[in-house]
């Protein structure tokens, strides 16, 4: 029997015991039971290539740990689990809820394949109020937080945030405006006329009264809207008394905007402040959480997450418990969370929000009233949502069905790659390819190639066989040069199923398209299926689409190799839904050269130069202000210069004299 850090044998070695694979990950979890501590943690399992099978947290890490060599108790998905894992690290924590933290950052930041997983990697919108101005700003926020700036949040979307800072600019008359903008202003812009900025560019409000403008505009954000209506309303009272009737007007307009604030919510949690409604619901194997975020009694919008997890029905408390921990990871939990199902380990998931948030943090499932009704509207907003998903994927599994009926594949499609290239006359060259399947566009698997020309380096392996050196001659090792569109196709066809059937010669992984498109021809396709034939992949269907006359949308040519080509109904859903993929393509490719050459033009003759990096360039640049001059200084000019030393300065001097020697100008 083999020791458990050791590798499984080779195929080759067929004459030697092979120990079952799920024997192989229960010996290597006992082979770290020996050493670990019974103290709190966070243990992660991984797979051959080192990826995160499944990341846990315990109490006892030895005890907890111990439960996987009981393979027949285990559940169907933690059995698959043991049966991949090849390898195990170990966290340790000074208590659970610390373990608790780190487990929910680092399912996360992993996204294991067997835990539930919060498929969502979007950042908050928020409000931010400069603090170091004497006229602050107030403007929408997004990102790491900056010193000298409140922050009220989050929002569940722009959209949110946008009907709040209009609704601050039409009440508080602050300004939105950036600091170059405001410093240059000479007459007020058209937020003053339309009276939502009191213009203090211009002076037309003094700092005193903006600073009080500030104030209530903060008291707003911390829900004392009632207060400040009181106040308003005795201000406009007192206005038209002393018969000052623009400005009771004034006043009267930004009540409305209160009223029209207070108004707008579809759900309110009357006394309460700040609180988040987290309701789950859970169908066909899928589950989807819908949030409300309430901060300082105002309704700031509300967001479907939908969670990543084994096929099977898992219970809503553990999916729940674990939904809990990634959302708050890198968002401040409130004071308040409504659930709709209990979370497994409550409590201890309550200790852990309560240590991130340096307060008190309760965790209640409402029983009755007014709290129990908005938790019972956003589970109506979760199945609603899950609903609209199904019935998406549904018509997404209609359209693929139907690409297969059309290109006669033998099944529907779970994968299909589009490929598109994009140059300016041969130069800043890309060729692109964008992935899409049941789910929709596959963004993970979108890849952009950098066209590298004649020395595109090796070639890569074919069917059952290894990598080897491109040989110097012949049309198998062509490059690109110029706008040669065929040759750039060969080139990133050998990149990327050379690198395939490198990691995955048996082609027995999920990476393998079931269908490739390909924008062209008759000429396009032909080459195409040459360089696929040439590396052994002879199976994987090919299709060309060639623009129709005037490169009108709706009359495009389909090629397939061995049939006539042929166009489909102009008002066909497939159509549309191929149109969809082939444009998807072009503008990843519009994208990435757009990007590739605006890079380009901001390089400089420095970039080239071996060991010279950003800090080293913008030394040189800021002292001999420009790469012409660098390139132009002497050995001691070079050595002169702040933060070069002698070693760098040789170096610099060798790459634009390579004749020069290491001498001093004027020594010769």
């Amino acid at each position: 029997m083999n020791e458990p850090d050791n590798p499984p044998p080779p195929p080759e070695e067929a004459d030697a015991p092979v120990m079952p694979p799920v024997m192989q990950g229960v010996e290597v979890i006992e082979a770290m039971l020996r050493t670990l501590p019974l103290a709190p943690g966070v243990y992660r399992m991984l797979d051959a290539k080192g990826d995160a099978l499944y990341v846990g947290k315990a109490r006892s890490l030895k005890k907890r740990v111990v439960a996987y060599t009981q393979v027949a108790r285990l559940p169907e998905r933690l059995r698959r689990m043991v049966f991949e894992t090849r390898r195990m690290e170990v966290i340790t924590t000074a208590s659970e809820a610390e373990a608790l933290l780190l487990e929910a950052n680092l399912i996360k930041k992993l996204r294991p394949r067997f835990n539930i997983v919060l498929r969502d990697d979007k950042s908050y919108p928020w409000l931010v109020m400069t603090e170091d101005h004497p006229y602050p700003q107030i403007a929408k926020h997004r990102g790491e937080r900056r010193k000298g700036a409140s922050y009220w949040g989050p929002f569940a979307s722009v959209w949110a945030v946008n009907q709040t800072l209009t609704a601050l600019q039409r009440v508080f008359l602050l300004r939105s405006c950036r600091d170059t903008v405001f410093d240059s202003r000479t007459r007020p812009c058209l937020l003053h006329q339309i009276k939502r900025c009191s213009a203090p560019c211009v002076e037309r409000v003094s700092r005193e009264d903006y600073g009080a403008l500030v104030r209530e505009a903060k008291e707003f954000l911390s829900g004392g809207i009632p207060t400040i209506q009181k106040r308003l309303a005795t201000e406009m009272e007192e206005a038209a008394e002393r018969l000052e009737f623009e400005r009771a007007a004034s006043i009267r307009d930004r009540i409305r905007g209160l009223t029209h604030v207070q108004g707008k919510d579809r759900i309110n949690l009357d006394g309460v402040n700040d609180a988040d409604v987290v309701a789950l619901h859970q169908m066909a194997g899928q589950s989807c959480v819908q949030v409300f975020f309430f901060r300082g009694g105002r309704n700031n919008g509300n967001r479907p997450f939908f969670l990543s997890h084994a096929k099977s029905e898992q219970p809503p408390e553990e999916v729940l418990g674990a939904f809990l921990g990634q959302l708050y990871d890198d968002l401040p939990p409130p004071p308040l969370v409504l659930v709709s199902h209990d979370p497994v380990d409550a409590d201890l998931l309550t200790e852990a929000l309560s240590l991130k948030a340096g307060r008190k943090v309760e965790i209640h499932r409402p029983q009755r009233g007014e709290k129990k009704s908005a938790v019972e509207h956003a589970a109506t907003n979760a199945r609603e949502a899950i609903e609209r998903r199904m019935a998406e994927g549904a018509a997404q599994a209609d359209l693929l069905a139907g690409v297969a009926r059309v290109f006669d594949l033998p099944d529907t499609p779970e994968r299909i790659e589009i490929y598109d290239n994009s140059h300016t006359m041969g130069t800043n060259a890309y060729g692109v390819m964008v992935a899409a399947g049941p789910s929709g566009f596959l963004k993970s698997a979108y890849r952009k190639y950098g066209i590298k020309g004649p020395s595109g380096g090796a070639r890569p392996p074919t069917a059952g066989g290894t990598a080897g050196t491109a040989p110097t001659g012949g049309t198998a090792s062509a490059a690109p040069t110029g706008g040669d569109d065929f040759a750039m196709m060969r080139e990133v066809f050998e990149r990327r199923f050379g690198r395939a059937l490198k990691e995955d010669p048996g082609r027995e992984g999920e990476g393998w398209p079931d269908l490739v498109l390909i924008d062209g021809g008759v000429g396009q396709l032909s080459a195409a299926r040459d360089i696929l034939n040439e590396m052994g992949l002879h199976d994987i269907p090919l299709v060309g689409i060639a623009k129709g006359p005037d490169r009108d949308a709706g009359r495009e040519w389909f090629h397939q190799t061995g049939k006539d080509p042929f166009q489909l109904p102009p008002r066909d859903a497939v159509l549309y839904y191929l149109q969809r993929l082939r444009d998807e393509a072009h503008r990843f490719a519009i994208t990435t050269h757009r990007a590739g050459r605006s890079k380009a033009m901001v390089r400089s003759e420095l970039d080239d130069v071996p060991g010279v990096g950003a800090a080293i360039k913008r030394r040189l640049l800021n002292h001999f202000g420009s790469a012409r001059g660098v390139r132009q200084a002497g050995l001691e000019d070079l050595e002169n210069c702040p933060g070069i030393g002698p070693a760098v300065a040789r170096r610099i001097h060798g790459h634009f004299h390579p004749g020069a020697g290491t001498g001093r100008m004027g020594d010769a």
